[in-house]
């Protein structure tokens, strides 16, 4: 929750490729108080089965840009592999293309960030959502 001195952020994950949320993705948040100060590590959280990360921590005072960083290659080769069979879905059974996606952005005091990632196994979006 937001205050006048702070700023709070939420955010969600749609695997486009299935038009359905994505379960089970770790999601770190870094925070820093100034463009040339350090980044913090506040803790993380995993999407639910509805994609969200409901238990994200609270931003510290001063807060001027926040960084989600989501672990996808697990998500996906769990997709993978759940697949074996159907052999057009899993077109490049290598490496995973994005393992990770940081999605970096200013915030500013008493504010709400919701930030939604658009997943697909080759490419991903983001958005200020509501």
């Amino acid at each position: 929750m937001s205050t006048s001195t702070t700023a709070s952020v939420s955010t969600h994950i749609l695997d486009t490729s299935v038009g359905r949320p994505a379960e089970g993705v770790a999601v770190q948040l870094t925070a820093r108080s100034g463009r040339e100060a350090d980044w913090q590590a506040l803790g993380g959280s995993a999407t639910d089965a509805d994609g969200r990360c409901k238990d994200l921590p609270a931003l510290p005072a001063g807060t001027t840009h926040v960084r989600l960083d989501f672990a996808v290659e697990a998500y996906f080769e769990k997709k993978q592999a759940d697949a074996q069979q159907d052999a057009p879905a899993n077109r490049d059974s290598g490496a995973v293309f994005f393992p990770e996606v940081a999605i970096t952005f200013a915030v500013k005091p008493g504010e709400h960030y919701h930030v939604p990632l658009l997943l697909n196994p080759f490419g991903y979006s983001v958005y200020r959502g509501s």
